[in-house]
């Protein structure tokens, strides 16, 4: 963590500070782990501000700060910092607590929103933090082939979704990345349907979204499997995705435009005459959060980088009928596509 605030430390200018709120960037730059703290961060000091419940915790966990008990008061805190410009996360504090803050500074220094530069050193993630979403996909990879001897006419979603979350973390995971998805038989067509007490039935597509956290680090994945032997629809759909999916993957390379992989896989799914029934992007950016930048979307303009860690995950969702989608998460290690998902892609007919 010392090279991460520190870097940061020596970006900043002798007359400006970064106050984080944020629980993200509070882990990334000190490696404190409750979400009851801030930062404060000049060129020359380093504070973690939090309550006495966890003093104790801050001072094993974030020993490179200098620890202050919020009860002094803000007043007294920025005080420490000679400061006329204090940058602060504007997407991840409130108006309220924006306002509050200001007053309590009396005006004293300026406040500038700075989220996009806190932010833009967590997109390139070192060898460490890779290898810590590769054991989260890997326990989830594991839960995908337990669950599949579970999945069968007569359970609920429910009841999937509650045995994938049983696993992950009774192999290692501290947390679920997201909500689980488990989408079946009509209700496959909703791309981000949550588990509900829907019964599987014989010829459903079954798709299945999920992720765990592993030492402050998330993962994802989907796979789509069929109750039964698939009809010639499901089968074209799935193979369409297939493809669409295998195509953007050979197409990552450092220095090629996120916007380009995206459009690679969404020119498959056109030719197939399914345009309009893949309306998402093709994926998102994974490390801390679930969802981070940069994004394989029409929009995203931003080169790829080697330690960027993405998602491809293109689909097909036709109302009334179900939806297909497969998601891979993709390393960029040495300029190439590097997989860090193994679970089976071919059809699975359960």
């Amino acid at each position: 963590m010392n090279n991460r605030v520190e870097k940061l430390m020596s970006s900043l200018s002798d007359n400006e500070a970064i106050f984080i709120s944020g629980f993200p960037n509070i882990f990334y730059y000190s490696g404190f782990t409750s979400e009851d703290a801030y930062l404060l961060i000049s060129k020359n000091a380093r504070y973690i501000i939090t309550d006495s419940r966890y003093i104790i915790q801050a001072k094993e966990q974030a020993d490179n700060f200098e620890l202050l008990n919020i009860a002094e008061g803000f007043e007294k805190i920025f005080s420490k910092v000679s400061a006329d410009y204090i940058g602060y996360e504007e997407n991840r504090m409130t108006v309220r607590e924006f306002q509050k803050l200001r007053m309590k500074l009396a005006g004293n220094q300026t406040f500038v929103g700075k989220q996009s530069f806190i932010d833009k050193q967590r997109r390139v993630k070192s060898i460490d933090e890779i290898n810590k979403i590769a054991e989260a996909e890997r326990i989830g990879d594991n839960a995908f082939e337990y669950v599949l001897n579970m999945i069968k006419p007569g359970i609920s979603e429910r009841e999937i979704a509650l045995e994938l979350e049983f696993y992950m973390k009774r192999n290692g995971a501290s947390a679920l990345s997201f909500d689980t998805i488990v989408a079946s038989g009509k209700r496959s067509a909703m791309p981000h349907g949550l588990a509900s007490e829907k019964k599987i039935e014989k010829g459903d597509f079954v798709t299945l979204d999920f992720g765990c956290v592993f030492e402050g680090y998330c993962s994802d994945m989907t796979r789509t499997v069929v109750v039964g032997k698939a009809s010639e629809k499901q089968r074209e759909i799935y193979n369409i995705v297939l493809n669409a999916q295998q195509a953007a993957i050979n197409a990552i390379e450092a220095g090629v435009l996120c916007c380009d992989i995206d459009r690679t896989a969404r020119e498959v799914i056109a030719e197939a005459g399914y345009g309009d029934r893949f309306g998402h992007g093709l994926g998102h950016s994974v490390g801390i959060e679930i969802h981070e930048n940069p994004s394989f979307s029409p929009r995203c303009g931003d080169e790829l980088k080697n330690g960027h860690v993405i998602t491809v995950e293109p689909g097909i969702y036709v109302e009334d009928f179900g939806g297909v989608r497969i998601e891979d998460l993709i390393a960029v290690k040495d300029g190439k596509p590097f997989n860090l998902t193994h679970s089976p892609k071919e059809l699975i007919e359960l």
